[in-house]
């Protein structure tokens, strides 16, 4: 499996078909069983977590991973607490404009939309090389969707992005390239627009 510099990849499957297994591996959460994982040019099966994130690598969980006590400033000071600049907040505010306004208020006072916002303006204050997000849209109300869809697409112009999604039209129109598993390994691949047609995808993807 292979992520650009630049562009958007879509990792598709069925629940239970290791998309977010794989996510935590690449981020140092799981070690792997065997296999090789290279960022930037460089191994990093034996690398800790924090070291990957001060290499350029950005995770965002399916379950946020943010603070419900902490306003929503202090949420981001924390994807910037490794950052000698803390511009960085400054572009996430200019990415996702609703944070701006809520930026005294407990995370646990957001939406559903503004949290995911949250989490994903979190990880890229550091402005990471390669950033994935596991199930971005999950639980949000389908006019937050859209506008995150549009921001992703408007990441991957600068910085790699990996995506793990349920929805699929989604998915692929985000992305370029898309990946599709099953029982843990990649079972069809393939540009979003080819694996989209593709007559197996249906089979993959049913429970």
């Amino acid at each position: 499996m292979l992520a650009p510099p630049r562009g958007a990849v879509a990792i598709l499957g069925r629940n239970g078909a290791g998309k977010s297994t794989l996510l935590k591996t690449i981020a140092g959460e799981i070690r792997p069983m065997s296999g090789i994982i290279r960022f930037d040019q460089q191994q990093t099966v034996d690398e800790p977590s924090e070291r990957r994130v001060r290499r350029g690598l950005g995770y965002v969980p399916q379950e946020h991973g943010i603070f419900d006590r902490l306003t929503v400033r202090e949420n981001l000071l924390l994807g910037a607490i490794n950052q000698k600049d803390k511009s960085g907040i400054d572009r996430v505010l200019a990415i996702f404009p609703k944070l701006a306004r809520r930026l005294a208020q407990t995370a646990a006072t957001l939406s559903g939309g503004e949290r995911k916002m949250l989490a994903i303006g979190r990880a890229l204050v550091g402005w990471p090389k390669l950033l994935m997000l596991d199930e971005p849209t999950e639980g949000v109300w389908v006019g937050v969707i859209d506008e995150i869809a549009e921001r992703l697409a408007e990441l991957a112009k600068s910085i790699s992005l990996v995506v793990v999604e349920q929805h699929i039209e989604l998915a692929l129109s985000v992305a370029q390239y898309a990946y599709v598993m099953d029982r843990g390994s990649i079972a069809l691949e393939g540009p979003a627009g080819r694996v989209r047609a593709d007559a197996n995808l249906a089979r993959y993807l049913s429970p």
